[in-house]
């Protein structure tokens, strides 16, 4: 093995005057040759582009991939170049929960069909979401991680090559105020012209690779609109899958609908109750019937009479106002004027309150 030692005596000495020349500097005790104030503006840009890259990144990554345990097993995975396991995601999790109970609950009953219908939209909601985090990395995460670790790396590199250079350059100037002898100036004048040109190339160097940014912002906002496209589409596919999944559930009987509605409008003095989950659903069939159970409402308030009505489903009272049910009771409905169109007044022995008609069958 060669070992030059004049060679590693000449780089020894040559990183001890950096070093020299750099506490100097710190101190106060030597002169700093400034950088021009376009590279340095370059270089101020070049470092604000890496922090909010980096910052962006960050933070599309956590949008993308809120789990940071998963989204370091798939850094890891990364790493070691193997490809990460394939699982499903938060929404393909519900739906597949929902088919599941759908078809628990029987997909012949209200519940059960409402279930997995709602199921299936959570799948393709899932994805949907697939498809946008893969169109996402691909076309906006991988581009501004290829900065980071590419272009940002080559252009620090040459930045401390650069400061090398300077601190080279300095401690000639200096070496060249102290020579005395003529012998000793003519080579430090030598030194100072060979370092003055190796840091005039390395500052051009620099500055090209600098100006190379701008480039990278272009770049970057093709990415942008890539990703904003991805995303507008992804909302868009669940806006319309939400929206198929409404017209499917608008088959159900008005009584499910109105529940809903009284809850979004959040304008009606008295709020419509809901149905318990626990209870069993009438069938879409029932829709049928509906028209004719309605018209039997309508006579009862036009009459103001009193009928017998069968409770299909237990309900909890609200209020001291209201009348708690039981299913399969036999109770006694009247109208009374000015009350709400989806109440009417229940009779229980001694007990009296307001029952919600979507909870009663009239009885001949």
């Amino acid at each position: 093995m060669d070992f030059n030692v004049k060679r590693l005596a000449a780089d020894a000495g040559t990183f001890l005057s950096r070093a020299v020349q750099f506490t100097e500097e710190k101190l106060g005790q030597a002169e700093k040759t400034e950088l021009d104030a376009h590279l340095e503006n370059l270089l101020g840009r070049a470092e604000c582009t890496r922090q909010w890259t980096e910052r962006i990144l960050k933070q599309t990554e956590v949008l993308l991939q809120p789990n940071p345990n998963v989204r370091l097993e798939e850094f890891l995975y990364e790493k070691l170049e193997k490809k990460a396991p394939t699982r499903m995601n938060n929404h393909e999790l519900l739906g597949q929960s929902m088919i599941e109970s759908g078809n628990e609950f029987s997909p012949g009953t209200a519940y059960g069909n409402a279930l997995i219908k709602c199921g299936e939209t959570e799948k393709q909601i899932g994805g949907a979401e697939r498809e946008f985090i893969q169109s996402s990395a691909i076309n906006f995460l991988t581009p501004f991680r290829n900065f980071l670790e590419g272009d940002f790396k080559t252009i620090l590199k040459e930045r401390k090559l650069l400061q090398v250079k300077r601190l080279d350059l300095d401690a000639a100037k200096t070496k060249l105020k102290k020579a005395r002898m003529t012998d000793a100036r003519a080579l430090a004048e030598q030194e100072l012209r060979m370092t003055q040109s190796e840091f005039d190339r390395q500052a051009e160097i620099t500055r090209l690779l600098l100006e190379g940014v701008s480039s990278t912002h272009a770049h970057h906002l093709r990415c942008l609109n890539d990703f904003v496209e991805a995303q507008s589409t992804y909302y868009a596919q669940c806006y319309q899958y939400m929206t198929d999944l409404q017209k499917q559930l608008g088959s159900f009987p008005s009584s499910f609908s109105n529940n809903n509605q009284s809850l979004m409008s959040g304008a009606a003095s008295i709020s419509v109750p809901t149905l318990p989950v626990s209870g069993p659903l009438p069938s879409p069939s029932s829709g049928r019937a509906g028209s004719a159970l309605a018209g039997g409402f309508n006579e009862l308030r036009i009459s103001s009479g009193s009928r017998k009505a069968r409770v299909l489903y237990d309900y909890d009272a609200a209020g001291s106002s209201e009348l708690s049910l039981l299913a399969d009771e036999v109770i006694t409905v009247s109208s009374v004027p000015g009350m709400d169109s989806d109440w009417l007044m229940g009779e229980r022995g001694n007990q009296q309150g307001k029952v919600p008609i979507t909870y009663l069958e009239l009885l001949n």
